[in-house]
């Protein structure tokens, strides 16, 4: 039986390399992503015919187009990542209001709609997987008041949806990456001095290393699947030991 994944953000940086990983894993494709022409350049390097649909999540009838068009074409939906998120740099006190709502949409209305529109057909099939992609400033301290409220605020919405969803068979589970090389974050000008800042990063974690779209393609792939069945309400953080606690 073929089974299908939605990804949100396919096509940027890391979304695109999440649905290559599911596709590659034996999934089918359905891309997800306000620039449609992202999403139609992610889906050349996908196996499997995947589907593009452009969609602006924070509307609730997108996500329902979306979640509708799905099961029109496959009558089933097996696995939701939401991947697409936005960042607003900025500290409590500057924090303008337009890029708090802005932020809040994307990474957690967002996904809330998404997952709310699939639920009719989890209930149907009685099975699901969702991932979603926090990160690991969900655990605060980044200085980043609005991106880091989302990510936590996602975590809590992850754990809900755990608690809530167990009893229709559906999964829901969480990633958390600290700073990733993608193209757009090696591009950033919104940081005065963004090798400075990744060499001091590196120098923090534990294992001295920075997060490659892989690594957290690939604790997406574990967690959607059927090898992580009884793994649900968890949040795992792929961020070279970022997350502990620095040795006193």
């Amino acid at each position: 039986m073929e089974k299908i994944a939605i990804v949100t953000g396919a096509g940027g940086g890391l979304g695109s390399v999440i649905a290559r990983e599911l596709a590659a894993d034996g999934y089918r494709l359905v891309l997800a992503d306000r620039d449609a022409a992202a999403a139609e350049a992610a889906a050349t390097t996908v196996e499997g015919s995947p589907v593009v649909v452009p969609a602006d999540l924070t509307d609730a009838g997108e996500a329902q187009r979306l979640v509708d068009e799905v099961a029109r074409r496959f009558g089933r939906l097996d696995v939701v990542v939401n991947s697409a998120g936005i960042e607003r740099v900025h500290p409590l006190e500057t924090t303008p209001e337009p890029d708090w709502d802005a932020t809040m949409d994307v990474n957690v209305k967002a996904p809330m709609l998404l997952c709310r529109a699939a639920v009719p057909l989890w209930c149907e099939q009685g099975s699901g997987s969702v991932v979603n992609i926090s990160s690991r400033a969900w655990l605060g301290g980044s200085a980043n008041t609005s991106y880091a409220s989302s990510k936590a605020a996602l975590v809590g919405l992850t754990v809900s949806m755990a608690v809530e969803l167990g009893p229709l068979g559906v999964r829901a589970n969480a990633v958390a990456p600290s700073f990733v090389r993608t193209p757009f974050n090696q591009q950033r000008t919104d940081i005065a001095d963004l090798d400075r800042m990744i060499e001091r990063y590196t120098a923090f974690t534990p294992l001295r290393r920075l997060i490659e779209p892989i690594d957290v393609a690939n604790a997406v792939v574990f967690l959607a699947s059927d090898r992580a069945r009884n793994i649900t309400g968890e949040v795992l953080h792929v961020c070279a030991g970022a997350q502990l606690p620095p040795i006193p």
